[in-house]
């Protein structure tokens, strides 16, 4: 997404935004209230990402708390740390 990056305090390589399909984009379609065509827009985007996976790690591993990353919002993003805590037990 385009705006001024943001320092990565976990020491994690983010070279691969450079070639994010969001690059080029504002922030108003992956920070979108869910029912808005902005929102929807984001989520097929990501789709095609060829980075998907490598932002999707980003947000899991920061904690990302708002917006979508690797195609999922924040609650589909907690519903995945959930999951991996349980089965971590």
């Amino acid at each position: 997404m385009t705006g001024p990056r943001i320092p990565i305090e976990s020491g994690m390589d983010d070279s691969w935004r450079e070639e994010a399909a969001c690059n080029d984009m504002g922030p108003e379609y992956f920070y979108a209230d869910k029912d808005s065509p902005e929102y929807e827009f984001a989520k097929i985007v990501c789709g095609s990402c060829a980075v998907r996976a490598e932002c999707l790690d980003f947000a899991l591993v920061t904690r990302e708390k708002f917006g979508i990353w690797g195609g999922y919002d924040e609650r589909e993003r907690g519903r995945m740390i959930r999951r991996r805590q349980v089965s971590a037990l």
